[in-house]
């Protein structure tokens, strides 16, 4: 077997890692485990990461800088419309979980009892992903477009919604009766109708 470079090496480790993550969870992953898959010693592994925390923590942040990278290219393909960038960023993230469900199923459906917090630093730059949601309703309520609420609140019941609407998609377990995209459509549309702006009727 030809030898890596560190760099080729590192990305080998934390492929084989996402693929055994998703495969057989956390509790069962090592880093024996993942020195056999490769043919590599666990020292080549310590090399790059101090422990399988260190690599895990490492695959959410690469996981978390995909999608933010993505929804970045997004928001600014749709300044010009509160709701169709509202529309557009959940679609987007729908679309990210589906096209990179290991990624996505370590970044919010893993939940390991990690020996260390996920560092600070690293949680505030997954934020940011939802603060591309804040920032929108932000200026809808500015404009008037959106009802005045609790930003902070409705950015996390949205992707409630989202996070929900995927789950059920990689679990399978959306009703065979139901379309996919049809599916896709419906959950889209009840989250902007739930923020747009509903003027007060009189009643005489």
């Amino acid at each position: 077997m030809e030898r890596k470079s560190g760099a080729d090496l590192k990305r080998m480790i934390m492929d084989t890692t996402r693929k055994l993550l998703v495969k057989d969870g956390y509790g069962n992953l090592s880093m024996r485990k993942i020195a056999r898959e490769i043919n590599y010693s666990a020292t080549s592994i310590y090399l790059h990461f101090k422990n399988k925390d260190a690599l895990c923590h490492a695959l959410i942040d690469e996981g978390m800088a995909m999608l933010l990278s993505q929804q970045n290219k997004i928001a600014r393909a749709n300044k010009g419309d509160v709701f169709q960038r509202l529309r557009a960023l959940c679609e987007g993230y729908i679309s990210f979980g589906l096209k990179y469900s290991e990624y996505y199923e370590i970044m919010f459906l893993i939940h390991p009892d990690f020996e260390n917090r996920f560092p600070k630093a690293s949680y505030r730059r997954a934020r940011r992903n939802l603060d591309l949601f804040k920032m929108t309703l932000d200026e809808g309520i500015k404009n008037g477009q959106i009802d005045s609420l609790d930003t902070y609140a409705t950015t996390n019941a949205v992707w409630a919604s989202l996070h929900g609407a995927v789950s059920i998609l990689l679990a399978r377990r959306l009703d065979f009766r139901i379309d996919q995209n049809h599916f896709i459509n419906n959950v889209l549309d009840q989250i902007v109708r739930s923020v747009a702006y509903k003027p007060t009727t009189s009643v005489l």
